[in-house]
């Protein structure tokens, strides 16, 4: 009988225990480098696999962590987070990686915490207007495009792109159409109390160095499409557009699915590249690394700053 009551009791402080331990917060990350500057500040690491995803369990900022490596662009992006959010229950969604510069006031290796995502890319892609005059090849476009009338649009076009809101089941049921998909409300305010007195790194190891020590910017615009922007063209328009300050191939894609499961989400993406605005050759080989370094820098703080 004592030894029955002693294993109760031992089995119900364990249960306790776990019951007081908060949900893990899940961290999503596209690929490998991104990783790996996360990895190298857990505490505690150990490796698992979600189905054949790579996984690191560990704590992050004093918080239990999971760290799911999604794969590149939005398809993947919002696969794994549906499958990560249905193993581990988190109780916070964060995206921590790379991405390309749009704000002309930001450079490399500043850190972008935004407000609310769009997916830029959720377009009509429209045929171009009849009654052009013969060219080359026997046609040559009249200067307009005629979107299809299927989709609300009252968004300046790229050409023939017509941006347009996407459509969302919410966990009730109650369907919904937006543009606009918002961070979590506490999270942000979380960031900007883990930015006090937060710096970032501003030198490669391999001692390539940035003109001027990176800063965290929290707030603004950012936007996703499954496409690598090296073009200062359309990221003019972007910038102008959805006025971001950053674009991702990943976050609005998972701000999308954290939103139809009713979780929180935030994403902190370090500029590796400035999306074509930049003079000479795109950087992002160069940057990389800094730019994950910084943006894993921030997510600790900001773990450590979530109660």
């Amino acid at each position: 009988m004592r030894f029955l009551m002693a294993a109760f009791c031992l089995l119900w402080a364990i249960g306790t225990a776990l019951a007081a331990e908060p949900a893990p917060v899940l961290v999503l990350s596209a690929y490998a480098p991104e990783v790996a500057a996360i990895r190298a500040r857990v505490a505690e690491p150990r490796d698992s696999r979600l189905g054949g995803l790579p996984v690191l369990e560990g704590r992050l900022g004093g918080k239990a962590v999971v760290v799911v490596t999604t794969g590149i662009s939005m398809v993947n992006a919002a696969m794994n987070a549906q499958r990560a959010i249905d193993r581990y229950a988190p109780r916070l969604v964060v995206f921590s990686g790379i991405a390309g510069g749009v704000d002309p006031a930001l450079g490399i290796g500043d850190v972008v915490v935004a407000a609310q995502w769009a997916q830029y890319l959720e377009a009509s892609f429209a045929r171009e207007r009849a009654g052009g005059a013969g060219g080359a090849g026997g046609y040559s476009p009249p200067g307009g495009y005629s979107p299809p009338p299927l989709f609300p649009n009252d968004l300046p076009n790229f050409g023939m792109i017509f941006p347009h809101p996407v459509g969302v089941v919410l966990p009730d049921g109650t369907a919904e159409t937006r543009l606009w998909f918002p961070v979590d409300a506490e999270a942000l305010a979380v960031m900007r109390r883990a930015a006090e007195g937060l710096t970032l790194e501003r030198c490669t190891a391999a001692s390539a160095c940035l003109d001027r020590t990176p800063r965290l910017v929290i707030g603004g615009n950012g936007v996703s499409g499954q496409a690598f922007v090296d073009n200062a063209a359309f990221r003019a328009w972007t910038q102008t557009t959805f006025q971001a300050s950053v674009l991702d191939m990943e976050s609005a894609a998972v701000a999308h699915v954290a939103r139809a499961n009713g979780v929180g989400f935030i994403a902190i993406r370090s500029l590796s590249d400035l999306a074509g605005g930049g003079p000479g050759e795109n950087e992002i080989m160069t940057f990389l690394g800094l730019a994950a370094a910084n943006s894993s820098r921030v997510l600790e703080a900001f773990l450590a700053a979530l109660p």
